[in-house]
């Protein structure tokens, strides 16, 4: 006979977080960090916060250089950029896989949020990228200037503060439709 499994006591603490705990090692002078709760990838419903804000950043920037130069073939760019990662996923994102490869593997994964508010931002710049990048090339230089420099002036206010005119936008169709927004379904770390 096999004898009696006991039953562990009861903890009266909080419940433990199932996600594995980030493992850190050395490489170099960096800390690196090897465990992800949600796989960049695969997991899309959920995204790293910091990750947009990465992207707003890259956006901005770019969007600031094609309107200080005239460079409006930057902003078609851009606009192809945000189709190909709203089509085909995040991996031939070239801002998310900056963000994936280079930045979260060094600082770690952040917190995770809804991935539905920063797509539909990336839905609306890559209207108003396209737009401006065609009226630009059918000569309305300065409409196309004014809107470069518009989707520059919102990435890089979401980037440094964190207030995503898209995102909100998305929450507020969400309300007006009768369908408050709800957030990410994972609880935040260590909750």
């Amino acid at each position: 006979m096999r004898p009696r499994e006991t039953l562990a006591p009861a903890s009266t603490g909080p419940p433990a977080d199932p996600r594995p705990a980030p493992r850190r090692w050395r490489a170099g002078a960096r800390w690196l960090v090897s465990a992800r709760s949600a796989d960049p990838y695969r997991d899309l419903g959920v995204i790293d916060a910091r990750a947009p804000r990465f992207n707003q950043a890259f956006v901005g920037t770019v969007a600031l250089l094609a309107v200080v130069t005239g460079w409006w073939w930057l902003l078609a760019a851009l606009a192809l950029q945000l189709l190909i990662g709203l089509t085909l996923g995040r991996r031939f994102c070239l801002a998310c896989l900056l963000y994936f490869e280079l930045v979260q593997p060094r600082l770690g994964e952040g917190r995770l949020e809804d991935s539905r508010p920063p797509r539909a931002a990336n839905v609306v710049g890559l209207v108003v990228l396209g737009t401006a990048s065609a009226v630009y090339a059918a000569g309305a230089a300065s409409l196309g200037l004014a809107l470069g420099a518009l989707v520059a002036a919102l990435a890089l206010v979401a980037a440094t503060t964190g207030l995503c005119t898209g995102c909100e936008v998305y929450k507020l169709a969400c309300r007006l439709r009768g369908r408050p927004f709800v957030s990410c379904p994972l609880p935040p770390r260590g909750a």
